[in-house]
């Protein structure tokens, strides 16, 4: 009995080892590899020597088309920005910018970048003066525009200008934020 399990376990190993000795591939080989490392490399020294000119011997697939093993390249796409909007700016529907184009010179900032300067009061009617990061100075009253965020500005108090800002997420829901912006004072000596 043992003779027969030592048999048929001799006979399972040699089954599988005869299934592993297929060769399956898959992508190219490593004569392959080698052989397109060295075009690579001549090309580029070619590049680096001032020649654009491609060997005789070497064709150019055209475009579209994939070798077996490596995928062509080809120099005939551009990419054309017309028609689309900037993948690194915000995400922003323009309908919801008032007035559609323009905006003020405080429009452009970003509401941590502009900074309360001053506090006038004429009567019942406040104004703030608010400097931006280049040192100019704008007067502001209720109801002015500022930040990037479609900022209006909602209240002046004795050392704040309260802005509510609108933010517009990929959906197109709006939500609002009260954003403070406070006199910074001087730390004297």
């Amino acid at each position: 009995m043992a003779r027969q399990i030592v048999v048929v376990l001799i006979l399972v190993v040699v089954a599988a080892l005869a299934g592993c000795r297929e060769d399956v591939r898959t992508g190219p080989s490593g004569a392959d590899v080698e052989a397109e490392r060295a075009r690579v490399k001549s090309a580029m020294k070619l590049r680096k020597s001032g020649e654009r000119s491609q060997p005789a011997t070497e064709q150019v697939a055209p475009a579209g088309a994939v070798e077996e093993g490596f995928a062509s390249v080809s120099d005939e796409y551009t990419y054309r920005p017309e028609g689309r909007r900037d993948p690194f700016q915000p995400y922003r529907i323009e309908a919801t910018t008032a007035g559609g184009a323009g905006g003020g010179p405080l429009e452009r900032f970003e509401l941590e970048q502009l900074a309360v300067v001053a506090l006038v009061w004429d009567g019942a009617m406040a104004r703030a003066m608010v400097a931006d990061p280049s040192g100019s100075t704008y007067t502001v009253g209720v109801g002015s525009r500022m930040g990037k965020n479609i900022g209006k500005v909602i209240h002046i108090g004795d050392n704040l200008v309260l802005v509510k800002e609108t933010y517009v997420d990929y959906a197109g829901e709006e939500s609002t934020k009260d954003v403070e912006l406070r006199i910074r004072r001087s730390e004297g000596g």
